[in-house]
C-alpha cells in the first residue's frame, strides 16, 4: 500500500480564545492549509473533524458546522471523531484509511476545542470522563489527580523524580518561547519549575502547576493525498508508519507506572517503517503532564522502567541533544485544546520536515514521530514521518 502524504497545514494560536467562535478558528486554520496545498474547498473530497466536545460548548453535531464556516463545504461529506485527548489522531487515521481504500484522493482533517468556556471545575468533570468513572470519577483534582497517582506511584517505588520532572516542564517552555502558536511562549526556568510557590503550587500529589498542560482553545489542520501535489506551496511530507494500540482504560488493571500500549505502539511503529530510534531526528509527543513525558522515555526505548530520569537529566532530549522532544514546546508550552492536539502535533512536524520551523527548526531533520495518546495511555498512536 503507498503510504499518504501531507500536503497542507494551518495552525491558529493557541490560548484563551474568548471571542472566537468555533466557525472562526475552522476557518483560520483551514484556509491556510487550503492554500499551502494549492487546493480550493471544492478540491476536498471528505472531511474528518476532530471535536471532544463533552460539554465544552453547547453545540454538538460540529462536523457539519465546516459548511457552516466555510459555505463551499455544504455539500463535502463530513464526520466527527473523538478519542479522548487523541481525538484529533482518531480523524487522520480515519482520514488516512479513506485515502487508503481509493475512495477519496484529498482529505481535509481539523482538529479544534473551545475549553475556556467553562469555570476550572466544569473543565476539570468533563476532562475526568476521559478515564474510568465507576473507579476514577471521584479522583481529586480531576485528570490532574490521576497523573498526580501516577507520579507518586512511580516516587514511591523509584525515588523522588522532581528534578526530572522540573527539568522537562523548564525544557518545553523554553522551546516553545520560539513557537508562534503557543499558548505560553514564557521560559520559566529550572528552578521556577522545581520549588513550589504561590504562582506554582502543587496541584496533584508531587504535581506542580508547571506539571500541567494548559487550558486551551484552538484549531489546526491538514490537507492528505496519496500523491504530492504540483501545485501546493509546501514539500509533501510522507508517512513511513502509522500505528495504533489500545489499552486497558482502569488504571486497576495494569501497572499505571508502565506505559505498555504505548510502548508496544514505539515497537511496531517503528520495525513498519524499517527503522530505528537512532533514525529518528525529533519526537513531537503527548506531555499533558511531565510524569507522561518521562514514562514515554521509556516506552520509546531510551531507558529502563525505573530509570526515565536520566534520559532529561543528561540532556538527551534538549533540542541539542541526541533526539530533541517537542521542539515546539509540546503541550506544556503550546497548550492542550483536546481535539486539536493530534493534529496540531503533526502540523509541527511537518514544518519541522519541511524546514520551515523558523527558531524551532531542528537542523537537518528528516524523519520525525508524533506520539500522541487519549486518556492515561489508553488510545496509543504513533506516527513516523519523513521529508520527501
Amino acid at each position: 500500500m503507498n503510504q499518504p502524504y501531507i500536503v497542507g497545514w494551518g495552525h491558529t494560536p493557541f490560548g484563551k480564545l474568548d471571542n472566537m467562535t468555533l466557525e472562526q478558528l475552522i476557518r483560520d486554520a483551514v484556509y491556510p492549509a487550503l492554500d499551502s496545498a494549492g487546493l480550493e474547498p471544492g478540491d476536498i473530497d471528505a472531511i474528518y473533524m476532530g471535536h471532544f466536545n463533552n460539554g465544552f460548548v453547547p453545540q454538538d453535531f460540529s462536523a457539519s458546522l465546516a459548511a457552516v464556516a466555510i459555505p463551499e463545504f455544504r455539500h463535502t461529506p463530513a464526520v466527527r471523531l473523538e478519542n479522548a485527548c487523541a481525538t484529533g489522531s482518531a480523524a487522520i487515521h480515519n482520514a488516512l484509511d479513506a485515502l487508503a481504500s481509493g475512495r477519496i484522493r484529498h482529505a481535509l482533517v481539523i482538529g479544534m476545542e473551545k475549553m475556556n468556556t467553562l469555570p476550572n471545575q466544569q473543565i476539570g468533570d468533563i476532562l475526568l470522563k476521559a478515564s474510568y468513572v465507576q473507579e476514577e470519577g471521584h479522583t481529586p483534582g480531576g485528570f490532574a489527580g490521576v497523573f498526580g497517582q501516577i507520579a507518586q506511584e512511580y516516587f514511591n517505588r523509584f525515588g523522588d523524580q522532581s528534578d526530572a520532572l522540573a527539568a522537562i516542564a523548564a525544557k518545553n517552555h523554553a522551546n516553545g518561547v520560539h513557537n508562534p502558536y503557543a499558548h505560553l511562549r514564557r521560559d520559566l526556568g529550572f528552578d521556577f519549575c522545581r520549588n513550589p510557590s504561590e504562582k506554582n503550587p502543587f496541584v496533584a500529589g508531587p504535581l506542580k502547576r508547571s506539571d500541567c498542560s494548559l487550558v486551551s482553545d484552538g484549531a489546526a489542520a491538514l490537507v492528505l493525498s496519496n500523491q504530492p501535489l504540483v501545485g501546493a506551496k509546501v514539500p509533501a511530507i510522507r508517512w513511513r508508519s502509522r500505528t495504533q494500540v489500545n489499552e486497558f482504560l482502569p488504571l486497576s488493571r495494569r501497572d499505571p507506572t508502565k506505559f505498555e500500549g504505548t510502548a508496544m505502539a514505539w515497537a511496531k511503529g517503528l520495525k513498519d517503517a524499517a527503522l530505528t530510534l537512532d533514525d529518528i531526528n525529533f519526537v513531537e509527543t503527548h506531555d499533558c503532564f511531565t510524569i507522561a513525558e518521562m514514562l514515554e522515555y521509556e516506552a520509546m526505548g531510551l531507558a529502563k522502567h525505573g530509570e526515565g530520569a536520566h534520559v532529561i537529566l543528561d540532556g538527551i532530549t534538549r533540542k541539542d541533544g541526541k533526539l530533541p522532544v517537542n521542539p515546539s514546546g509540546g503541550l506544556k508550552s503550546k497548550g492542550h485544546p483536546i481535539g486539536a492536539t493530534g493534529v496540531s502535533q503533526h502540523v509541527m512536524a511537518a514544518m519541522q520536515l519541511s524546514n520551515t520551523a523558523g527558531d524551532m527548526q531542528i537542523e537537518n531533520a528528516r524523519v520525525g514521530a508524533v506520539f500522541n495518546m487519549g486518556g492515561a495511555a489508553v488510545a496509543n498512536y504513533l506516527s513516523v514521518l519523513e521529508a520527501t
